[in-house]
C-alpha cells in the first residue's frame, strides 16, 4: 500500500472529499500483507532459537523412524505387516496388507514409499501427542472448547498451500518443515473426535463409576477413554489420511518420498513417473486406511470386554500352547 492510501486509511487529509461510495476500496484498504510480513520478520529475527528447538525433536523422531523402515528388508516388513493386519483385523486385512505392500515393491517405489511412510508416522505421532490431550481438555472444560473450536475451524478451512509460506520462512525447507506443516494441517480431526468421543460416553456408565468411587484419573483411563476409543480411532484415521495428502503437497518445499516423485513427473511432463508415484500413493493410502479402520473396529471389541490376545496369530499361539499343556501336563 502506497503512502497516499495509507494516509487515507489512517484518516488523513481530504479522505471524505475523495471517498468513492460506489467503490470504497479504492481509498480504504487494510495493509494486511504488510502486517503479516512484519510479524514473520519479527519472529524470524527474535525467536530463531525457539524454532530450532521445535525442529530438533521432529528431526530426531523422523530420522529414527526413517532409518528403521529403510533398514528392514522388504520381505520381512511385508511379513510383519501381514501379521499385524491379521492380529488387528483378521485374515482378510492380513492378505490385503500383504497385497498392497507387495504392489509397492513390484512397481519399484519401495524406498520412496518408506520415506513417505516415515513422514506420515512422524506427523501422526506428534498429532497424537498434541491432539489427544487437547481433546481431553476440551471435553472436560466447555470454556476450553469455546476457545479451541474457532482455531480448529480456521486450521481446517485454510487451503493447504497457505501453510507452506510461513513454515518455510520460520523452519526452512526439507523433510522436517514438511512434517511440521503436516502436523498443523492434520491435527484438528483428532482433537475434535477425542472431545466428541469422551462427551458421548453414556451418563449411566459415568454415574456407575462414580458410585464405585472412581477418581477423576480412573474415570478417564478406565471408563471414558476405552468407551471413546472407536470415535478416537476415527479421528486418528482422518488425521492419517490428511497427513498423507499434506505430505504430497509439501513436496513443493523439497519433502521427499512419493509426493516428490509425482511433483517431478508433473514438472517434466513425465506421465510415467507421475503415474507410478500416484499409484504408489494410492496403495500406501489404502493400506493405512484399512489398517486403521480395523483398529477402530478392534477397539470396539475391546470396549465390550474381548481381549486382544484371544484372536489372530497371538491367539493361535496361545491355543496351541494350551493344547500342548493339556496333552502333556506338567507333573511335580
Amino acid at each position: 500500500m502506497n503512502n497516499q492510501s495509507a494516509l487515507k486509511f489512517w484518516g488523513g487529509g481530504n479522505i471524505m472529499s475523495d471517498f468513492n461510495y460506489l467503490d470504497p476500496f479504492q481509498s480504504f484498504t487494510v495493509p494486511l500483507g504488510a502486517w503479516v510480513d512484519a510479524a514473520l520478520t519479527y519472529l524470524v529475527h527474535h525467536f530463531r532459537e525457539v524454532f530450532r528447538s521445535i525442529r530438533w525433536p521432529v528431526d530426531q523422531v523422523l530420522d529414527g523412524i526413517q532409518w528403521g523402515l529403510l533398514s528392514v528388508p522388504p520381505t520381512v516388513f511385508i511379513i510383519i505387516a501381514g501379521l499385524i493386519g491379521w492380529q488387528i483385523g483378521g485374515k482378510r486385512i492380513a492378505i490385503f496388507s500383504i497385497a498392497t505392500l507387495t504392489g509397492l515393491g513390484l512397481i519399484g517405489v519401495w524406498a520412496d514409499a518408506m520415506v513417505t511412510l516415515a513422514l506420515v508416522l512422524t506427523s501422526l505421532l506428534f498429532c497424537a501427542v498434541i491432539g489427544i490431550p487437547l481433546g481431553i481438555l476440551c471435553a472436560r472444560s466447555d470454556r476450553m472448547e469455546v476457545i479451541v473450536r474457532p482455531v480448529l475451524d480456521a486450521m481446517q478451512t485454510l487451503p493447504a498451500f497457505v501453510y507452506l509460506v510461513p513454515v518455510v520462512m520460520l523452519f526452512g525447507i526439507g523433510n522436517v518443515p514438511g512434517v511440521i506443516v503436516t502436523i498443523i494441517f492434520s491435527v484438528a480431526p483428532l482433537v475434535r473426535l477425542t472431545n466428541l468421543g469422551i462427551r458421548q460416553v453414556p451418563a449411566d456408565k459415568v454415574e456407575a463409576a462414580c458410585a464405585f468411587g472412581c477418581t477423576a484419573t480412573q474415570m478417564l483411563l478406565k471408563v471414558q477413554l476405552p468407551l471413546a476409543a472407536p470415535t478416537m480411532m476415527a479421528g486418528l484415521n482422518q488425521t492419517l489420511m490428511l497427513s498423507l495428502s499434506m505430505v504430497v503437497v509439501a513436496s513443493m518445499i523439497s519433502v521427499g518420498g512419493l509426493g516428490l516423485m509425482v511433483l517431478s513427473g508433473i514438472g517434466r511432463l513425465d506421465m510415467a513417473l507421475a503415474s507410478v508415484g500416484g499409484v504408489g500413493l494410492v496403495l500406501l493410502a489404502v493400506f493405512l486406511d484399512r489398517l486403521t479402520q480395523a483398529m477402530g473396529e478392534r477397539s470396539s471389541d475391546l470396549a465390550t470386554g474381548q481381549r486382544w490376545y484371544e484372536t489372530g496369530p497371538v491367539g493361535l499361539v496361545m491355543k496351541l500352547k494350551k493344547k500342548k499343556n493339556v496333552a502333556h501336563p506338567v507333573t511335580n
